[in-house]
């Protein structure tokens, strides 16, 4: 790699056009992973990009005419302290908000550094091209701020991000939240049958283990099976199995782990604090994202703990 300031003229010109292609690729790459669920936004990241065609052309005819028709490939990683940004599709499925964020970063860092790097410069040439360059993308910017304004109203804004959170919700919170009812309030009958049945706590956390595991691998399987998402929109199936195994499997530990303490009274005293505060937590997930009310959504989850719990106490006392 080289350093910035050791390039010539002719280099930095040439790392420029090659930089714009690559951001007029990347809002590409956007506006077609939105184009589906964000049309509006889709929209708007294709005049984007249709902005930064019309910056390379103007650097093309600046370059012909100063350096004929070769343009070297020169690329930002093959310069020391250029801008690297990583490829899209690389990147996970992002939200409305993430994609707004990177669009706005990528101009404004990409002015921030020609400044730099005209301010370090000791060239008077380079100097003048990395000052207009950075003048070009303050103007861009401006340009993309009036696209966001004409493709993005503010009922168009609202659209988008309550759509987002309804994605986010069928995607992640939902399979979550089942996950961790599953796993906190199901596996308490065995665990607390074992442990008053036996009175020994490394039985109960045998059990309370397994129960954890074997109800984990059967909701992710479960969940996975259930629909691709293709018609619910609810995102893969893999990540949503995914989501639920893990909470269903957190959900049972949580109890169990706190029988790994020898003395029988003060695991079971822990273990069932530590289900108060499981079944607080779904009950605060119901109410702030399933828009269930606090004292529905306590009353609920308390109802159906205690009952599966005295089911698991008279089991096992019996």
């Amino acid at each position: 790699m080289r350093d910035f300031s050791e390039l010539s003229e002719r280099e930095v010109l040439a790392l420029a056009i090659g930089a714009e292609e690559e951001d007029f690729r990347i809002y590409m790459d956007l506006a077609e992973r939105l184009r589906e669920e964000f049309p509006a936004s889709s929209q708007m990241f294709t005049e984007m990009a249709e902005e930064e065609t019309e910056h390379r052309h103007k650097l093309l005819e600046l370059y012909r005419g100063k350096f004929g028709e070769h343009i070297p490939l020169i690329r930002r990683h093959d310069v020391r302290g250029f801008l690297n940004r990583k490829p899209i599709w690389q990147l996970p499925r992002p939200s409305i908000e993430d994609v707004r964020i990177l669009a706005e970063s990528m101009e404004t860092e990409t002015k921030r550094f020609y400044r730099l790097a005209a301010s370090r410069a000791t060239d008077v040439s380079i100097r003048k091209l990395l000052g207009d360059l950075a003048e070009a993308e303050q103007a861009h910017e401006m340009r993309a701020d009036a696209i966001v304004t004409k493709n993005l109203s503010a009922d168009v804004r609202h659209g988008e991000d309550v759509h987002a959170r309804q994605l986010f919700l069928l995607q992640y919170i939902q399979p979550g939240l089942v996950g961790l009812m599953d796993g906190s309030v199901s596996t308490l009958a065995p665990i607390f049958a074992a442990a008053f049945s036996t009175h020994s706590t490394h039985a109960a956390f045998l059990v309370g283990a397994a129960a954890a595991l074997g109800a984990g691998i059967s909701m992710g399987f479960a969940e996975a099976l259930s629909d691709d998402g293709s018609l619910t929109g609810r995102g893969t199936p893999y990540v949503r199995g995914l989501v639920t195994g893990a909470m269903t499997t957190l959900g049972g530990l949580g109890h169990t782990i706190p029988f790994l303490i020898p003395h029988f009274r003060t695991a079971m005293i822990v273990a069932v604090l530590v289900v108060a505060v499981e079944l607080g937590i779904i009950s605060w997930v119901r109410w702030r994202f399933m828009d269930t009310s606090p004292i529905r959504a306590t009353l609920q989850v308390a109802l159906g703990g205690a009952l599966v719990f005295a089911t698991g106490i008279l089991i096992g006392a019996g």
